[in-house]
């Protein structure tokens, strides 16, 4: 399991991934779109800083992300859908892009997710 933490900058998220810049990613590649950047909005509840801990195996509290269809690598990436976030049905799709494969090595068929606690009300 690792944790990431993403970050609102006005009304666009990005993942703080500095080891991608380093290894020669494009920094506009880390910014969360295509309803990723909504389910963020959801989990941040009017914060500008969410922290996930992400794995590609089950653990407790966790809520899945499902593989539903991979994009031509022209575009990279895939899409995924949440269908649960805490409980409650949210029916989510979104896009992730190829940073996942960056952070896997690969598109997982399933990514397990689960939100830190964090006070960003500073």
């Amino acid at each position: 399991m690792n944790t990431y933490m993403f970050v609102k900058n006005g009304d666009e998220w990005y993942i703080d991934l500095p080891e991608y810049i380093e290894q020669g990613g494009n920094a506009g590649d880390l910014q969360m779109v295509d309803g990723a950047d909504t389910m963020l909005d959801i989990m941040a509840d009017r914060g500008t800083t969410v922290v996930l801990n992400i794995s590609e195996e089950p653990f407790e509290g966790a809520d899945v992300l499902t593989l539903t269809e991979k994009c031509d690598p022209s575009i990279g990436g895939a899409y995924y859908l949440m269908e649960k976030y805490n409980g409650q049905q949210v029916n989510k799709r979104m896009w992730l892009c190829q940073v996942t494969e960056f952070v896997f090595g690969k598109l997982p068929d399933r990514i397990f997710v689960k939100q830190e606690d964090v006070d960003d009300s500073e």
